[in-house]
């Protein structure tokens, strides 16, 4: 892991998830165990906060790269889908409310904290505010408040989450703060490790037990999963030697990008100096084509014997009998 932007703890399950924007990925790996999952190394940009849901069984996270947008999948990595995709631009913050089944984020460049369903839907802007949410790098929710950590101002602020109302400082004069995690009880929610209910101990699995997300009653309670270099077995418990994940990197991108101009550069210069090349020969063989122009020409057929002559004196001249001078005068 180069850079965690990231990182939240599922403490149902001891697993943690973090975002890395460098190799653009999402991660998850057991807690105690240097074995780690990539569950998404594509369609990432800069991947930025990160943030789960343990008892739907939902890891949520957001993107401020070229195109920002949120998105959430199944703990497992199952079921990828984008909550929010349009009027976003530096999502830095988010955070899951589960007893209103809400998802609340912080916007850097629109200076604004909004809220969607956990499905993406019914979107409500809570507090828009360029002196008070400049540069926001944490959202937190407790009970009827949304706190948040304002980088520029150096300083944690507090509103009401369904109004905006009451926006007020609650500490000020931080150096450095990074992130902001409000922790109670009433935030830890009591469900089933079903990882360790399953009667096997980590479900059975031979490395990582992920929870699966909770759609309907007959959904799967837990997967079981291999690290990066592994695939699963046959048998959807043990792991076996697998291909290796293949991550992208800025500098494996820059390589890439220098490696396909050195490849059509050369190609190109010797596409344009062959056209060159093909103009300037037609352009000389039509002014050096020998040509003759006919005047009025005359075709004349002749046998396979004869040949066919064209100029002066080719034509057999008239021959005119000579003419005698007739004196019709009779002599007298």
């Amino acid at each position: 892991m180069e850079i965690s932007h990231s990182a939240r703890r599922n403490t149902g399950h001891r697993n943690i998830y973090w975002t890395d924007s460098v190799k653009k990925t999402l991660g998850v790996a057991k807690l105690g165990s240097l074995r780690q999952k990539t569950l998404f190394n594509y369609g990432l940009s800069e991947p930025s906060a990160v943030a789960v849901d343990p008892l739907k069984g939902f890891v949520y996270w957001s993107d401020w790269g070229v195109k920002a947008k949120i998105e959430k999948a199944g703990m497992n990595g199952i079921g990828r889908q984008t909550l929010v995709s349009s009027d976003i631009e530096w999502p830095n913050g988010i955070t899951p409310e589960l007893l209103n089944e809400r998802l609340y984020w912080a916007d850097s460049k629109l200076h604004s904290l909004s809220s969607v369903d956990l499905d993406g839907g019914d979107r409500r802007t809570v507090v828009h505010s360029s002196s008070h949410v400049q540069h926001p790098f944490a959202i937190a929710i407790f009970e009827d408040m949304v706190f948040w950590l304002d980088g520029q101002s150096e300083a944690i602020f507090k509103a009401n989450k369904f109004t905006g109302q009451g926006l007020q400082p609650v500490v000020q004069h931080l150096k450095s703060a990074q992130d902001l995690l409000v922790y109670h009880q009433l935030l830890q929610p009591v469900g089933t490790d079903w990882c360790s209910n399953a009667g096997l101990a980590n479900g059975g699995c031979e490395v990582l037990c992920l929870p699966a997300p909770q759609i309907t009653a007959r959904s799967a309670k837990y997967t079981c999963v291999c690290p990066d270099g592994a695939q699963l077995h046959i048998d959807g418990l043990r792991c076996q030697p697998g291909p290796q994940v293949q991550v992208a990197t800025s500098q494996a991108s820059a390589h890439s990008g220098t490696t396909i101009l050195s490849v059509l550069l050369p190609i190109t210069l010797l596409t344009m100096l062959a056209f060159g090349a093909l103009l300037f020969w037609r352009n000389w063989r039509r002014r050096n084509r020998k040509s003759i122009n006919f005047v009025n020409p005359v075709y004349r057929k002749t046998t396979a014997e004869d040949e066919l002559s064209i100029g002066t004196g080719a034509y057999p001249k008239n021959i005119y009998e000579p003419i005698t001078q007739v004196n019709t005068e009779f002599d007298e």
